[in-house]
């Protein structure tokens, strides 16, 4: 349609053998649809961007480099976190960043569709993702280019249940095959047993725990059997209760293929590693998954600075003794729920305040 009113327009204009008065009428006719074409197509826009988000990099050394953030689980509130993360990353460290959302058909954020991801094809030229997601089913031409991405052997950093990220046939081994663990079991007493990290001792001088510690999160500790490649480097101790001056707690469970009975913290379990892995094309893909990372866990100065560290060691780029993880504006995360997200709330909330 807009080619044929670019042909009709440039084809009055041209016949300069038409008297004045003519052109004229046509162009009077031509107006009111060249306006309503304009009006079309910049709604059309609007519609586009409004369904994600993208924060432009400042200066810094991630500069000229493009971090996806994906969000859409129904609990953690990631459609909160990773407009944090993704101002952080943009304002402290220059990477532009782009945050996807699921939404429903008003447009409006909705991690239960399971289905949706909005804007897609900034994966096709992500040099990172960071994601938090949970049993996604999209459709195929979505999904090809989440596939994509990672058969490009990117780095990705995942949070929480993206160790469960898809359900389909095509994604659903994604936790075990490239993060290294599925979904297996809540091993602390889910909203009732917070979480205190445990520095693996062996690899404390790892870059992506340089200037981390202190690591306290709501979210309770997962079952999780890493793979003998990944280097573990927080285990989660299970404590008694929902703050930071908790006791750990000292019951049995069964744990395990075998279900063998041990203390709940005897061995802690593990809650953050990193892998790298050769791709089909030989490329060697850095990982960052951590069992942490609901929404209402990243105030923790700590986690936040593990995955910002997760990020830059992926990408090779230096990690500083201790990385600047100041928040970026406000940030009251919800606590984390089923059926706790905002209604009503549109990508655009989301967009930087000038």
């Amino acid at each position: 349609m807009l080619c044929q009113a670019k042909f009709v327009c440039a084809f009055h204009i041209k016949r300069k053998d038409r008297a004045r008065s003519s052109v004229k009428h046509h162009r009077m006719k031509l107006t009111p649809l060249s306006l309503i074409l304009t009006a079309v197509l910049a709604l059309g826009t609007l519609a586009t961007a409004a369904d994600y988000v993208v924060y432009e990099g400042k200066d810094g050394p991630g500069k000229g480099k493009h971090i996806v953030l994906m969000s859409g689980d129904e609990e953690y509130r990631s459609e909160e976190a990773m407009p944090m993360l993704g101002k952080l990353l943009a304002e402290r460290f220059g990477f532009t960043c782009t945050v996807l959302f699921s939404v429903d058909k008003d447009g409006n954020i909705d991690p239960i569709n399971g289905a949706s991801l909005t804007h897609p094809e900034a994966l096709d030229n992500a040099d990172a993702i960071v994601m938090s997601l949970r049993f996604r089913h999209y459709p195929d031409d979505v999904r090809k280019h989440v596939t994509d991405a990672i058969a490009r052997g990117i780095p990705i950093v995942g949070l929480r249940t993206s160790t469960h990220a898809f359900n389909d046939k095509e994604l659903g081994k994604f936790g075990k095959n490239v993060l290294g663990e599925s979904w297996v079991s809540h091993w602390g007493s889910h909203k009732k047993e917070a979480t205190r990290g445990i520095i693996e001792a062996a690899n404390k001088n790892n870059p992506v725990l340089r200037g981390v510690d202190d690591i306290f999160v709501t979210s309770d500790v997962y079952e999780a059997y890493p793979p003998a490649d990944a280097t573990i480097l927080v285990r989660g101790q299970v404590l008694k209760g929902m703050t930071p001056t908790d006791e750990p707690a000292d019951y049995k469970k069964k744990g395990g293929k075998e279900k063998i009975e041990q203390g709940v913290n005897d061995p802690m379990m593990p809650i953050a590693w990193t892998r790298e892995i050769k791709t089909e094309s030989g490329k060697v893909q850095r990982t960052l998954c951590t069992t942490m990372g609901a929404a209402s866990d990243l105030p923790n100065e700590g986690l936040r600075r593990m995955v910002i560290n997760g990020v830059l060691w992926g990408l090779g780029l230096d990690v500083p003794a201790k990385t600047n993880v100041e928040i970026v504006g406000e940030y009251s995360p919800s606590m984390y729920g089923f059926g706790g997200f905002k209604k009503g709330t549109k990508p655009a909330n989301y967009e930087l305040k000038k």
